[in-house]
């Protein structure tokens, strides 16, 4: 999919209407929303209707149909066909697409522009597409979301509410009861950030396209179970259970003592230390979700030619790709690569701006570099081919 112009990253100032990006995270991120008219003026025009109805139909994004009929909500999971697509009634429905960022350069770039938020914690930019009066209900999210409206216009209601009881047996999480306390309609370019857990409710007044901005910010039983699948990876611990010295139990059901005892200091011994959460930490927030795959190019050049392609032309990241790094440990798509000290400078470079310059660049890199781009991580070139 082809942008109709020039890829372009929207202005900082512009995009938080004229805040530094560290008075915006002290004044509003996790505390309060913000509303900035012509916040993304460049986003109109960017993706059709017709273009995220394309995207929902095919194997690789992540989409989801929200209805809303006779007071009682459905979800179902794409991809869709163009018949089903074609045969939704003119009212009570969204079309969400999650991951759009993946095979639309402009939401990439858009996703990028939010840099100011370190990328451990960007997750990707969601579209969804609504006839008049479409929504998915009241609700609130677990995490910071930046709205940004496309095509149309939307009316956004907000509530600060401790009441967050949920319809049951609704298959999204949609509130019980929600009383509007602001209101604003949103105009094409104009963008609402929201907290984590502020209730809210977002309208089509007419057919619209909304961008979402979204963050990761799992929980902690998630961030716990992921480390725990991790420590069990690279356990090693010898020996079996073993009992010379038993006695005859008075009571044969219940647990030996001396059991207890030797088995705690088994697990007991089981111990971690600040560079295993790290390189857990590296891992896992650059692990690319279940439906993202990579394809290698499918005539790869040859080393020489790729040498040739980065000094001339430079290279860039695929959209899918998420690159990390801590100290001279890097770390692409759940992978980890420590790397000399020479060599990293040009890494943090490419992990910060998603990209390098045309230069030439010390063998031992060019060598990694290569496996990337066979891997389908990074691509020579001003930009990455477009998915198809």
């Amino acid at each position: 999919m082809k942008t109709r112009r020039k890829e372009l990253r929207p202005d900082r100032e512009t995009l938080l209407g004229g805040l530094a990006p560290a008075d915006f995270l002290r004044e509003y991120w996790h505390k309060r929303p913000l509303l900035i008219r012509q916040a993304v003026p460049d986003v109109v025009g960017r993706l059709s209707p017709v273009e995220l109805r394309r995207l929902a139909m095919r194997e690789d994004c992540e989409s989801r149909l929200v209805r809303h009929a006779r007071g009682r909500w459905s979800l179902d999971y794409g991809p869709f066909t163009a018949a089903a697509l074609d045969r939704l009634p003119r009212r009570g429905w969204s079309l969400l697409v999650s991951g759009v960022d993946h095979h639309l350069p402009y939401a990439a770039a858009l996703l990028q522009s939010f840099g100011f938020v370190p990328y451990a914690r960007l997750d990707d930019v969601m579209v969804s597409l609504a006839p008049p009066g479409g929504g998915v209900g009241p609700h609130f999210d677990s995490y910071d979301v930046f709205l940004i409206q496309g095509h149309g216009t939307r009316r956004w209601e907000i509530a600060e509410q401790d009441d967050l009881e949920l319809v049951e047996d609704a298959p999204l999480r949609i509130l019980k009861r929600f009383t509007p306390q602001q209101s604003w309609v949103l105009e094409p370019g104009d963008m609402l950030y929201l907290p984590p857990r502020l209730a809210h409710n977002g309208v089509a007044l007419s057919e619209c396209m909304t961008w979402s901005v979204g963050f990761r910010a799992p929980s902690h039983q998630e961030i716990a179970s992921a480390f725990l699948d991790y420590l069990q990876e690279g356990l090693n611990i010898e020996g079996r259970y073993a009992d010379p010295d038993l006695e005859v139990p008075s009571h044969p059901a219940a647990l030996p003592a001396a059991m207890i005892e030797r088995l705690g200091a088994v697990i007991d011994g089981i111990r971690w230390s600040r560079d295993d959460i790290v390189d857990f930490l590296g891992r896992y927030l650059s692990e690319p979700k279940p439906n993202v795959f990579f394809e290698p190019p499918r005539r790869a050049m040859g080393r020489e030619r790729f040498t040739d392609k980065v000094g001339t032309e430079g290279l860039r990241l695929d959209p899918r790709t998420r690159m990390l790094f801590h100290g001279s440990t890097f770390y692409i798509n759940g992978e980890r690569l420590v790397v000399p000290v020479a060599n990293r400078r040009v890494l943090v470079e490419l992990a910060d701006r998603r990209a390098l310059p045309p230069k030439a660049l010390p063998d031992t890199l060019l060598a990694v570099l290569y496996d990337w781009y066979k891997s389908g991580y990074l691509w020579p070139g001003a930009c990455p081919p477009a998915v198809s």
